[in-house]
């Protein structure tokens, strides 16, 4: 955490959809999805990083939003950004918000790594969310953890 009641959250994107479905979002691009869709939040900040897993960096006050509502909020900043896209059929990708509290030291010195007590969250875009959070070991991976610790935002097609 940064100052008391301010809460970081650091994006990654996680593009699992087949070539040629929506196009891939660069960094700049994927920084735009949510700092256009978090602006009607004056509360909460985003700025792009220059990491080489870390895309966005999300600041707010727990004072006025709770890491969830904020997760939801991104999933809707995407959806909106795919839905203007076009394409609102059975290629529609699902969406993921999936966060983790960081609570082991930092692997690197570099400041724009996630540090203890920020939050994690990779943002997935793929054609089953169920066969992804599967693959990936979702329910085994977070058994046992509070909503203090781990949350999941779902955004499924249909």
């Amino acid at each position: 955490m940064t100052e008391s009641g301010t809460v970081r959250m650091l994006l990654s994107h996680n593009f699992d959809l087949p070539e040629g479905v929506f196009p891939t979002l660069n960094r700049e691009e994927f920084t735009r999805v949510f700092a256009g869709g978090l602006s009607q939040y004056p509360e909460i900040k985003c700025r792009q990083l220059n990491h080489g897993h870390w895309m966005v960096e999300v600041l707010f006050s727990t004072d006025a939003f709770s890491p969830p509502q904020v997760g939801e909020f991104c999933g809707q900043s995407l959806v909106d950004k795919r839905m203007s896209q076009g394409k609102i059929d059975d290629s529609f990708p699902d969406i993921l918000i999936l966060a983790g509290l960081k609570k082991t030291p930092p692997l690197t010195s570099d400041a724009e790594a996630l540090q203890p007590g920020e939050w994690g969250v990779d943002v997935v875009e793929t054609q089953s969310a169920e066969s992804f959070l599967m693959a990936m070991g979702w329910e085994e991976k977070t058994a046992g953890k509070s909503i203090e610790d781990v949350f999941k935002v779902e955004r499924r097609k249909g």
